[in-house]
């Protein structure tokens, strides 16, 4: 059975794209089949993964706004295991579109009615924003992912994301739950980081990753050449870290279906 999780915080520059991109790598260097999905308007895990969004014919908004089916958005990538369902600035007027549609927060979820089974997980990189686009994303995922920057006021707004995923688990998708939460950018030098981890750790107690994503020189390059990080640096400390992160959400994943 796949696996849906989103990856979602409206608040920008926390490491959201990043961590969908460098996750999905890390699963499908696991050779677990992996599906990401860019619905992010700007696209940048679009363009992270080597896709020009200029010349992408399909994309996922042709999916969510018209009637492709998602087999026909969907493109293999440089890891065997992992396919990408690119996005366009197409999607920037999508919000707007979605208004007047029936059913416009299942858009989403009836493209993946297809595929369910063909992949072990598909990550979703939302917007960070708390918009129709990501209520798609949060109503047909299976659960949610919330990368938190270790820096000045991480934990703000958080209340409301977390309102919003209990608002969507009450309203639209039952299932909906938390998958954990992602501390990124830590700096083991800086006190200031071992306190946001401890906030966080005391706010969301058992939910937090063991795993903890580093500034890495290497990790903020590697968008740039199109590459996820294990193709980038496989050697890096960026690297190293979200294959632990895949580790452990396996891990997590087995002991659940275990309990």
């Amino acid at each position: 059975m796949t696996r849906i999780i989103a990856v979602a915080n409206q608040k920008g520059g926390v490491g959201k794209t990043t961590t969908s991109i460098n996750l999905a790598a890390s699963l499908a260097v696991a050779e677990i089949p992996t599906l990401l999905v860019d619905i992010d308007p700007q696209a940048n895990c679009t363009s992270g993964m080597g896709q020009n969004r200029n010349e992408i014919e399909n994309d996922i908004y042709d999916v969510v706004i018209g009637d492709l089916a998602l087999d026909g958005a969907i493109r293999h990538t440089e890891l065997k295991y992992l396919d990408l369902a690119p996005a366009s600035r197409d999607l920037f007027g999508a919000e707007v579109e979605l208004v007047g549609m029936a059913n416009r927060e299942y858009r989403l979820r009836k493209a993946f009615s297809g595929i369910d089974g063909r992949y072990g997980y598909v990550i979703i990189d939302c917007p960070p924003s708390l918009g129709i686009l990501t209520l798609n994303a949060l109503s047909c995922a299976d659960s949610v992912l919330i990368p938190i920057q270790c820096e000045y006021y991480a934990l703000e707004g958080l209340s409301q994301l977390v309102n919003t995923i209990k608002l969507v688990g009450r309203k639209l998708n039952p299932r909906l739950r938390i998958e954990g939460i992602l501390m990124t950018m830590y700096d083991s030098r800086l006190n200031l980081s071992q306190q946001v981890v401890e906030e966080a750790r005391g706010y969301f107690t058992n939910q937090v990753y063991r795993t903890m994503i580093p500034r890495n020189v290497r990790l903020s390059e590697a968008p740039s050449f199109g590459k996820p990080i294990i193709l980038y640096d496989a050697l890096s400390t960026g690297a190293k870290s979200y294959l632990e992160l895949a580790r452990e959400l396996i891990e997590n994943e087995q002991k659940k279906k275990a309990g």
